[in-house]
């Protein structure tokens, strides 16, 4: 199991906004100092755990976990939270989380349905110690968030149950609109089974079906196995968004040192340089094909600073356009088949 969790910079940034600096969040949590001056920051549980305790330490806000779980802003939102919105219902949603969970980090989503309840847990698979109280404000705020913005019914949970001690209460209650239960066994966000069944007006399935076909060839690739190629492809494409990623980040993400990951292509007869060229040229085809993205969104999306350096990449690799080349391609899926 790879013990690895990504802090993204607009976390940071999140946090920033709200009076908790990434330097002295650091030192508080045990870390190095210039720890979150990475490119790309990777933790443990441990770690990621050590963060969110300092997170409740450094913070005077009360409500700090709540507040970043129910960012409103989709375009804020990773791959798999996008795929939840755009789904079809709240038990869908549920599901592909669940699902696609394990793309992202350690963690579980389990569903227990019993009797007429619903609940949601949150399980961190290398844990040695309690979960922090503001990471799990901020993963149920986050679920909450999502059935509240799929459907506007569900306007309260059914009860939330944590293992803390009472404190908070108000304001806890006053969120997901339900009693909590202090002392539990459990930390769990309980749902009405019916509300599973709830479609959700947010449903999008063009947006989804881009979302998913990528997510989809990530797991697929996992559950096979993979070669170093297909594995820095993967780890690549993950990263690609607004910045290209170092070769030392892809090693770190990959568990392995950046002379081991260099060894290993080598022995495999590729480059790092030739890797990211094939992982853009792929997602390339996949925005421009599949969707309605702006082109200078995609060349955002493929971590090239400006679009012009996009549009010379992509008429090295196809001898025309991105313009050109999208409408050339839904030109061909236009055409009716002929039959012979």
């Amino acid at each position: 199991m790879n013990d690895r969790f990504q802090i993204s910079e607009l976390l940071l940034q999140l946090l920033e906004d709200r009076g908790v600096r990434p330097r002295v969040l650091a030192a508080r949590a045990g870390l190095p100092r210039g720890f979150f001056a990475q490119g790309r920051v990777l933790v443990t549980t441990r770690e990621l755990f050590a963060v969110w305790r300092a997170v409740g330490e450094l913070s005077v806000d009360p409500a700090i976990g709540l507040e970043i779980g129910a960012e409103p802003r989709l375009e804020r939102y990773d791959a798999v939270a996008i795929a939840a919105v755009c789904s079809r219902s709240f038990r869908d949603a549920l599901d592909r989380m669940a699902r696609f969970k394990q793309l992202l980090c350690p963690e579980e989503l389990r569903i227990e349905i019993e009797g007429d309840e619903a609940a949601v847990e949150f399980v961190f698979l290398a844990a040695t110690d309690e979960q922090p109280e503001v990471l799990v404000d901020l993963c149920f705020a986050r679920i909450f968030a999502i059935a509240r913005r799929g459907n506007d019914r569900i306007t309260k949970a059914l009860r939330v149950e944590l293992e803390r001690p009472v404190r908070e209460r108000a304001l806890l209650e006053r969120h997901f609109g339900c009693r909590v239960r202090f002392g539990s066994e459990r930390n769990a966000l309980i749902f009405r089974k019916s509300d599973l069944d709830l479609p959700f007006v947010t449903h999008n399935r063009e947006l989804l079906q881009v979302v998913l076909g990528h997510l989809e060839k990530e797991l697929e690739g996992r559950s096979r196995g993979q070669g170093i190629g297909d594995q820095v492809n993967v780890a690549l494409k993950r990263s690609l968004a607004g910045r290209r990623p170092t070769l030392a980040e892809v090693a770190e993400d990959l568990g392995m040192s950046t002379r081991t990951l260099q060894r290993r292509l080598g022995d495999a007869g590729l480059s790092f340089q030739q890797q990211v060229e094939q992982a853009r040229r792929e997602l390339a085809h996949h925005y421009l094909g599949e969707t309605e993205v702006e082109l200078k969104q995609a060349a955002y999306l493929l971590g090239y600073e400006d679009a012009n350096s996009f549009f010379r990449a992509f008429q090295a690799w196809e001898g025309t356009t991105p313009g050109d080349w999208r409408t050339q391609h839904q030109q061909v899926r236009r055409q009716p088949m002929r039959s012979k």
